[in-house]
This record gives structure tokens, sequence and C-alpha cells, in this order.
């Protein structure tokens, strides 16, 4: 389990302003514009109202609106996640990945690529493409040619965006010091939770009525 110092902190209630308030509520938070966002990453975003507008309108494009299949982007989000060690989109990715028909089996060979999985080619594909951009910075063009085989244009093209948005984001979870949520059973690279119950589905914003709730915090 991690153990994060964090660096900016969640916006003081005493700065709330109705831009930071808009950060807070963007994702449909119940109760977000007065009591702010138990979601650490939109605390601290709300300290840079503008900033943090403009990265949740990107971030809800890419999670919510990708030509890719939730399936294909939780491989990604996943892999990034162990690649670059982010303990908290692995934490939160999870459970989103669960709910998008991953076995925790599966979710373990993810981090352990290439080893192990029965992976399709698509999916070989898929995580091959994150740990090229990861190491490379490029594809080869062996990779590219074969993701032809599966994707379009425009799903190639929010493949690359969104591996480099994950490696962003972790980027700047690793460096601002964001603490996984107070009151989350968090999990760790091992797939174990600190209470010691097995990860279960998580729900994205407005996914479900209680989609909230699922989160534990």
């Amino acid at each position: 389990m991690s153990d994060i110092k964090p660096r900016i902190l969640p916006l003081p209630r005493a700065e709330w302003t109705d831009d930071a308030r808009e950060v807070f509520a963007f994702w449909g938070e119940p109760n977000a514009w007065e009591e702010g966002s138990k979601t650490n990453i939109i605390s601290v975003m709300g300290n840079h109202p503008p900033l943090g507008k403009a990265y949740n309108a990107w971030s809800k494009h890419l999670l919510m609106e990708n030509t890719l299949s939730t399936r294909f982007l939780e491989l990604i989000i996943l892999r990034v996640a162990w690649r670059v060690k982010s303990f908290y989109e692995w934490h939160n990715h999870v459970g989103y990945g669960l709910n998008a028909g991953l076995t925790l089996e599966e979710i373990a060979a993810i981090r352990d690529y290439p080893k192990g999985g029965a992976w399709s080619e698509v999916d070989k594909v898929v995580l091959r493409s994150v740990d090229e951009l990861i190491d490379d910075g490029n594809l080869s063009d062996a990779t590219w040619d074969t993701l032809g085989k599966f994707f379009d244009k425009h799903q190639k093209m929010h493949l690359i965006f969104s591996i480099g948005h994950y490696v962003m984001t972790s980027w700047v979870l690793a460096v601002m010091g964001v603490q996984i949520e107070g009151g989350a059973d968090q999990i760790g690279f091992d797939l174990k939770t600190k209470s010691g119950k097995i990860p279960g589905k998580t729900y994205k914003p407005g996914e479900t009525e209680d989609w909230v709730d699922t989160r534990g915090y």
C-alpha cells in the first residue's frame, strides 16, 4: 500500500469560489457544489479552477465518450497504472475494470504482462502499445499495422491520447501527492484490499443511481 506525502492539499473551504465549486460539481457528485467533492483529485484541482475545468472536460471525454470499448480502455489504464506505479489510478480502476468484464485473474495478468494471461491478438497489441509508448515514446510500425487490423482511425487516435492522458494524470497524482480517499478500502498492486475483502465492481459517474456508494467513501 502507498504512503504518499501531499504537496498540494485540497482547496480549503474558506477559498472556495463559484469557479472552484464548478470543478467540484462537474461529475454530478451529490451535494458537491455545497459540500465539495469527496474525490481527492477533484478537490485538489479546485486550487486552479481554469485548469480544473479543462481537465474535467477532457477527462470526461476520454472516460465516457471514448470510441474504444470500455474493456480496452481499462486494459490501457490498468497497464499504465502498473507501469508508472500509480496506486491511485490502480485502486480506482480495478473496480471499473471488473465492471467492464475483466476478472481479477485478468487484471493480475495485465500487471504481469507479457507473462501469463490468455490474451487475444488485439488484447496483446493494446497492452504492447502502452509499453512501447512509455518505453520508446512511439509505436513500432509492426504495432501500428496490427492496431489497424482491429481499430479504425478514430479508435487509434483515442488509444494514443488515452495512454498519454493516463500517464499524465499519474504524474500529476504522484507529484502533487494526491492520496487515496479516506474511507476507501485501498486495493494494492497485489489485488488485496486493506480490509482483506475481495475487490468488487465500481461504477463511473452517472452510470448507476448509486454510483457514488460503490466507491466506499
